[in-house]
């Protein structure tokens, strides 16, 4: 009934094709794009469409990468992770087939508006089943999904349950509601510490000036200093984005981008990708110099910037990304849980995988919670 088809570059599908499915997602057509010709070191794209009767009817991206598998885990696991590389190095980094896209926020399958319940089920698992075939033709022994929607848990977990396929915590998403007028108002919903500590960090406004352009211009060269200073901070990191990548994203998606510049003096210390549909503000990259940065409180004068902006321009969700969570919700975030999917070909490995993974990651919820 669907017919299975595997694209190596979005640009031979219709951006209409591809949106009608997503409903409009912040990260549709146009951001894929960016990424896709962003140069992504180690990164190859797929596509994977399902057709009816010649109509795209639902898609889903994946990439394919070497993956270091130390860098899913934390704390002790990652310590014996690293001890297995020394002894089997090329086990450690299998080549990954992955639905989802590294610089996405989920891995969600777009359906046409008038599948059914029951056609999207058997679609989805027609998706699936193609790109297993496809992570076969490119010699990929793991596949996986990064960052499941949960808003499509059921369904991804019918599929992959029955795929053999292990679930695993991830990062959870972390957002805000917009129910406030204006600072003072989300000010009053925190707690007296949080309160206190906040107002104490505002004060450092007035030694730091903010700028809204539509891309980064002139302060491209520095916007990427300060993006290379903060992944080498990262725990862990998949991707490393390129300059052609924010460049990209400001040229293909005008009116939905913005970036946020926060300066001392002439001197840029900071800078914030952010995305906008109109109704959700979505945070994807923050940029600081570690030193300076944080002398001027710059991670929490973005967050209360972006709140200002919120308020003011009518949005009603802030979604502020899958770091810092304890932060997060010291300042009022909800957090939904996320999960990663993953399958090792071979059956002896797999098991083992699976029977290894809830010994060697880390439950974020259950961090949080304790």
């Amino acid at each position: 009934m669907f017919e299975v088809e595997v694209l190596r570059s979005l640009s031979h599908t219709p951006r209409q094709a591809w949106d009608r499915l997503f409903g409009g997602a912040l990260e549709g057509y146009d951001y894929l794009r960016a990424i896709e010709t962003a140069g992504l070191a180690g990164f190859e794209w797929r596509y994977m469409l399902a057709r009816r009767g010649g109509e795209i009817v639902a898609a889903v991206p994946a990439f394919i990468t070497d993956y270091r598998l130390e860098t899913t885990f934390d704390g002790a696991g990652r310590k014996a992770a690293e001890q297995v590389r020394r002894v089997l190095p090329g086990l450690m980094t299998p080549r990954l087939a992955c639905l989802g896209s590294p610089c996405a926020e989920t891995a969600t399958i777009g359906f046409a508006p008038e599948l059914s319940a029951d056609e999207r089920l058997e679609v989805a698992k027609a998706l699936v089943s193609g790109f297993e075939a496809e992570a076969g033709r490119a010699d990929c022994p793991l596949m996986g999904v990064k960052d499941a929607d949960p808003a499509q848990a059921a369904l991804w977990g019918q599929v992959l349950n029955g795929a053999r396929y292990a679930e695993v915590p991830g990062q959870p998403l972390a957002d805000l509601p917009i129910d406030f007028a204006d600072i003072d108002g989300y000010l009053a919903k925190l707690s007296a510490a949080s309160r206190k500590d906040m107002r104490r960090k505002l004060r450092a406004r007035h030694d730091v000036r903010v700028e809204i352009v539509e891309d980064l211009g002139v302060w491209l060269e520095p916007a990427m200093a300060l993006y290379r200073q903060t992944l080498a901070r990262a725990e862990a990191r998949l991707e490393e984005l390129t300059a052609a990548f924010f460049d990209g994203v400001a040229k293909r998606m005008p009116g939905r981008v913005m970036f946020v510049l926060y300066f001392a003096g002439d001197e840029l210390l900071a800078f914030n990708l952010l995305l906008t549909d109109g109704e959700t503000l979505l945070d994807k990259f923050f940029g600081m110099d570690a030193v300076k940065g944080r002398a001027h409180n710059l991670y929490f004068l973005s967050w209360f910037f972006n709140l200002e902006l919120c308020a003011a321009r009518g949005f009603k969700l802030y979604h502020s990304g899958q770091a810092n969570l304890a932060d997060k919700v010291r300042l009022g975030s909800r957090l939904t849980p996320a999960s990663m999917w993953f399958r090792h070909r071979n059956g002896l490995l797999n098991r083992a995988l699976r029977a290894l993974a809830p010994l060697l990651l880390d439950d974020p919820m259950a961090e949080l919670a304790a």
